[in-house]
């Protein structure tokens, strides 16, 4: 049995395979190793992918998608021609396209992958990315952290040993892995990302800002112009170095030259990579390291081929990033050795790998504090630990004569569950009994694969129920978008959305996600103190907490050493 190992990516993607000679990408119909992720229609309504369907961007934007990575594990849907299409079966359109390749390449029938995703892709959308597999006739061996797929292929090229940091930019998303390799062992330590930061973002700024120099919006350039400008601005990005670039853009109305500088596109990049910045330090910080521990800085992904991102990074450790794999392709290359290992090929039999948990796992509590604020978040399984995990805790029954305990599973960092994404529920019956008398312990176990599996098991009866979480949100129906807008109309202000007590909340928030264990709770109870003086509403006593609470989280940001 041959499998294969795919790098489902936002802009492109590839697959490979493992073979006596190493690894083999897999060139497409066209003999390319890349494979455009876009979609079409044709008149005939005949699917198209790859290469050709992207040359419809332009000419054909009503029938034609990309991009399209970044609603996976939603249900909103996008419409080419007169059909409508999720982003999960889109993508098994282009899975499919990669697995026919794959069989004219290796001449035999191909049913089983290893799949790349981001590291930071929730419980939905990797479930989301399994069907999708499902869907182009692929059973999922493994699904594989990009970044985790791409330190593979550069320890299994270097034989090295240290401590790598990861950082992968690709077309839609960024993703942040601090791992370990040693004696055959690649050991992730700490995990972060954003999902909606990538190439296009640098794109999208380069649009806004030559729309915003001609006083234009979006809405005010005919779909095809407004294609036009985004293909031109990509290859504007592609092409950027020392020299200028003239462009000769039609908005329209008007035709306009412009001038592409790298100071230009410096000035507009600086909000994104900033934001490129918040993954980097949460992972090294989430890994207890400081960032002199790190041996090497890997580049991986399309995007990593800018100047000022690679730019960037050397200042942010003093030393050049490595980047001397291929950045498009060692995603793939990773997927098809981590095949090579499902296939246990006796070449590869002696590297173990270890991934961890990206987001913390947990259920919600009552807050006995302010009702009205909502449950209280749980973690069970903390972010960043290693995988496979299994973790208990115990709560009890909150009210005299309960019938039964619903508990419901949330992915998240904010204290408050109704921040954090949910992803399902379990409900149990419990013997009837006064309220804190019957104990629940709730269990999670979290798999190499990142899906999800609760175990509730009642004390008193030895009960246990178990529940595989493979809920993926839907979109609101009018019902309920009507009953959301109602509820935000009644809303009133209070005294505690005053801007500085606002942001003097913000600013805890920040700090309780960045953190774990101790800290955390500390954190917890520092916002919960000054809630309950807000709660209050005497103008005195809030000024006089909102300086101890100011005071005491400056403290805290001077701890950190990054």
């Amino acid at each position: 049995m041959t499998i294969i190992g795919i790098d489902l990516g936002t802009t492109n993607s590839a697959c490979g395979v493992w073979t006596e000679e190493g690894v083999k990408l897999i060139p497409n119909r066209l003999g390319d190793v890349l494979t455009p992720s876009v979609v079409s229609l044709d008149k005939n309504g005949e699917v198209i992918v790859g290469r050709a369907a992207r040359q419809r961007l332009i000419n054909h934007s009503d029938r034609t998608v990309a991009a399209f990575k970044r609603l996976m594990g939603t249900d909103h849907k996008v419409k080419l021609a007169n059909r409508a299409f999720t982003a999960t079966e889109l993508s098994s359109l282009v899975l499919r396209s990669l697995k026919e390749d794959a069989e004219t390449f290796l001449g035999e029938p191909v049913t089983d992958a290893v799949i790349s995703v981001p590291a930071y892709f929730n419980d939905n959308q990797r479930h989301a990315t399994k069907l999708a597999a499902e869907l182009a006739g692929l059973k999922v061996e493994r699904l594989i952290n990009e970044p985790t797929a791409a330190a593979i292929a550069y320890g299994l090229h270097q034989k090295q040993e240290g401590m790598f940091l990861i950082l992968d930019l690709g077309g839609g998303t960024f993703d942040v892995s601090l791992l370990e390799f040693f004696d055959g062992i690649m050991e992730v330590h700490a995990s972060a990302g954003d999902n909606f930061l990538g190439g296009e973002d640098f794109v999208d700024a380069m649009v806004d800002d030559v729309l915003r120099q001609n006083g234009l919006k979006r809405d005010q350039l005919k779909p095809l112009l407004l294609q036009n400008l985004y293909l031109q601005m990509e290859g504007a990005k592609r092409k950027l170095g020392g020299e200028n670039q003239l462009l000769n853009l039609d908005l329209g109305t008007q035709q306009v030259d412009f001038t592409v500088t790298a100071d230009w596109f410096a000035r507009i990049s600086t909000p994104l990579l900033l934001r490129a910045k918040h993954p980097i330090e949460r992972a090294i910080r989430d890994a207890g390291l400081h960032p002199n521990k790190i041996d090497d800085v890997v580049l991986v992904g399309g995007s990593t081929r800018l100047g000022i991102f690679r730019s960037t990074i050397g200042k942010m450790f003093s030393r050049l990033p490595s980047c001397h794999l291929d950045p498009d392709t060692v995603v793939a290359m990773g997927a098809a050795i981590q095949a090579g290992l499902m296939m246990r090929n006796e070449a590869l039999d002696d590297v173990v790998l270890t991934d961890v948990c990206p987001y913390t796992l947990g259920t919600g509590v009552l807050n006995h504090d302010n009702p009205r604020q909502g449950d209280y978040f749980l973690p069970i399984i903390e972010r960043n630990c290693v995988v496979p995990v299994s973790i208990v805790k115990q709560v009890y029954t909150a009210h005299d004569n309960q019938a039964e305990v619903t508990v419901k599973v949330y992915q998240g960092e904010h204290r408050l569950v109704e921040k954090n994404v949910y992803l399902g529920e379990l409900t149990v019956p419990v013997p009837a009994a006064p309220k804190g008398h019957e104990a629940i312990d709730i269990r999670y176990s979290y798999d190499m694969n990142g899906l999800l599996e609760v175990d509730v098991t009642v004390i008193s009866n030895q009960k246990t129920f178990n529940h595989l979480i493979e809920h993926t949100p839907g979109a609101l129906s009018d019902a309920d978008k009507k009953k959301a807008l109602e509820k935000l109309g009644a809303l009133k202000f209070h005294p505690r959305d005053g801007e500085e007590n606002r942001a003097l909340l913000a600013r805890g928030e920040r700090l309780y996600e960045s953190s774990l264990g101790e800290r955390r709770e500390y954190i917890a109870h520092i916002i919960q103190q000054f809630e309950k003086v807000l709660e209050g509403q005497h103008p005195a006593e809030i000024a006089k907490a909102r300086k101890q609470v100011a005071d005491a989280l400056a403290q805290l940001e001077s701890e950190d050493w990054f």
